[in-house]
């Protein structure tokens, strides 16, 4: 019976010429064909409901992973107690009058992570001329944003520049592969990703996305509390005030290249190695700057204390969001990776200021016949930006193209010489693989 009513049912649901065009089959060939639709039908339901329900699960695990997040979030209000009300920005408050520094501490830890680094630096040898060497580097970031696949963190430029890889420690000592989303040597800021597939149920529930705060509103005297990873030891609490705004600092990154930072907040709270792409907080435990740097000396060699640096959150947040949307890549296979066909050399401070050059990494020579040449790239032309991800060495060059395969068409930000003045210009190049760049460049010296 029941049979008989799932054919009948199965030959209601068959298109209306298909059930004319089989009245004038026998009853015997009509089971059969039925019984035949039946087991296929049923086959094919059972695979696309497996396929699908895989698919679903694990969409369905990123999302639980995003609402737990932005759940803690949501729960944890910027004072770190659901009883106490916002107050006015720029209210400072003492451990007698509101929350004391460890309850900030308390609520904003778990926002906090701490970046290590690997990066591949080339130093010369007395008895073997140039060397690459792997060195290790640590840092800071803080948890400013989520989306549907990965969870970005804010940190300096200088913490990730030309790093091969990137790991970062959550509050739970887990530890994450991590990649850099986006970088801007200009004002020291960068974006690190991590997957959300590689954060586990318990981190995704220790972890919340940071408050963001107003860092015009801080006034000189006012209370702040500095954390981050200082001396690669892990997370530590410092605690000072706002002692100056606005100021500018002279800074050396990581490939000993000078640069200004500025519109800076000072502050007196310690800010040591390994700080670096903190977070400075307000007593309401909401994000009023990225801590970048210390000062121990002055231009005239004066030795000073307790003065550290931090980057306005005001100035921060709109090229954090601006890094933050750029489109992610994973890492191509060394055997995959794609060559633009070129020479290439940094413009250092010295080079940049003597020939009144743009920072970056210049065109010494185009290799004929290279992606280069064929997209119109000369010879003098200055480097400056891959796909919105910032250049101002070989080394970051070659850590952003660690993310393009051979085949893929990126797009150079460059500058170029004419008569001696430097204008911009983007040149979209198709990358080549490694042997095609190394043919042509035996061809090219022959």
């Amino acid at each position: 019976m029941q049979d008989e009513m799932n054919s009948e049912r199965q030959e209601q649901e068959r298109p209306v010429s298909r059930r004319k065009s089989n009245k004038g089959r026998t009853v015997a060939l009509t089971l059969v064909c039925a019984i035949l639709f039946g087991l296929v039908a049923g086959g094919v339901t059972f695979g696309v409901n497996y396929v699908g329900n895989t698919i679903t699960a694990s969409i369905q695990q990123a999302d639980d992973k995003v609402r737990t997040i932005e759940a803690k979030t949501q729960n944890s209000d910027s004072t770190g107690t659901e009883e106490t009300e916002q107050l006015p920005s720029g209210t400072t408050l003492s451990n007698t009058e509101g929350l004391s520094v460890s309850e900030v501490v308390e609520n904003s830890m778990c926002s906090m992570v701490t970046i290590g680094t690997v990066s591949v630096q080339e130093m010369r040898d007395f008895f073997y001329g140039t060397r690459q060497y792997e060195v290790e580097g640590a840092g800071t970031g803080v948890i400013v944003g989520i989306n549907d696949e990965e969870l970005l963190i804010a940190t300096n430029s200088h913490v990730v520049q030309g790093a091969k890889s990137v790991s970062v420690g959550f509050i739970d000592s887990s530890v994450c592969e991590a990649y850099v989303k986006g970088t801007d040597y200009e004002s020291d800021l960068a974006v690190v990703g991590v997957k959300l597939d590689n954060i586990s149920d318990e981190t995704a529930a220790a972890i919340r996305v940071i408050g963001m705060g107003n860092s015009d509103d801080l006034v000189l005297g006012e209370q702040v509390i500095a954390i981050g990873n200082a001396l690669g030891y892990g997370q530590s609490v410092t605690v000072g005030y706002v002692s100056a705004l606005n100021r500018d600092l002279t800074l050396t990154d990581n490939n000993g290249q000078p640069f200004v930072s500025s519109g800076l907040i000072q502050t007196d709270a310690a800010i040591n190695s390994g700080n670096s792409g903190g977070a400075l907080l307000n007593m309401r435990g909401e994000l009023v700057g990225i801590n970048e740097a210390k000062s121990s000396m002055t231009a005239s060699g004066v030795t000073v204390d307790g003065v550290g640096y931090a980057i306005p959150i005001a100035k921060a947040e709109p090229i954090l969001e601006e890094l933050m949307a750029l489109t992610t890549k994973d890492v191509v296979p060394e055997d995959q990776v794609g060559y633009l066909g070129i020479n290439c050399a940094d413009v250092t401070s010295d080079v940049s200021s003597t020939y009144n050059m743009p920072m970056g990494v210049a065109v010494t020579n185009v290799i004929a016949g290279s992606p280069a040449e064929e997209a119109g790239l000369k010879k003098g032309d200055v480097l400056v930006e891959l796909e919105g991800r910032s250049i101002r060495s070989y080394e970051d060059l070659r850590a952003v193209l660690q993310y393009y395969g051979a085949g893929e068409t990126v797009e150079l930000t460059v500058m170029r010489s004419d008569n001696g003045e430097y204008s911009e210009m983007s040149i979209r190049i198709t990358l080549a693989d490694k042997a095609t760049i190394d043919a042509l460049t035996q061809q090219d010296n022959t």
